[in-house]
């Protein structure tokens, strides 16, 4: 059996990285949680994720491209959910449905605010398993 899949989950709020961390560790993940940018570039270091949940706005407004982008840089192919509530507090909305979206976004899915449990796993293991297949 292999080791178990690493899961990065950024969000400057500490009730999302620990009500999403605790829903990933129960469905056997190694979740490790970061509250910025900062942070998550200390873990990025530290070690690889196999998936990353990213926050779109947190220290900056950028800050979530930002990341987007240095994960797809250092580690290419790393899957990423940006998870964020940007359509409710800007009414902007984002999509990641094209090659060309994915292109300058740089995630694989973009999830509103507040989501489901089971949507998130749904997502989380369909992603890692479209990484496993190629």
């Amino acid at each position: 059996m292999g080791r178990t899949q690493r899961v990065l989950v950024v969000d400057d709020d500490p009730d999302i990285t620990e009500q999403v961390g605790l829903l990933l560790r129960q469905e056997g993940y190694d979740v490790t949680a970061a509250s910025g940018m900062e942070e998550a570039e200390e873990s990025l270091l530290a070690a690889r994720p196999d998936l990353a949940i990213v926050d779109l706005m947190m220290d900056q407004h950028d800050s979530g491209f930002v990341l987007c982008h240095q994960i797809q840089k250092l580690y290419p192919g790393t899957p990423i959910i940006v998870l964020t509530s940007v359509k409710a507090a800007t009414g902007i909305s984002f999509e990641t449905t094209s090659a060309e979206q994915r292109s300058w976004f740089k995630a694989d899915r973009l999830l509103d605010k507040p989501i489901r449990p089971e949507r998130l796993v749904n997502e989380v293991r369909s992603l890692l398993a479209r990484q496993l297949t190629g």
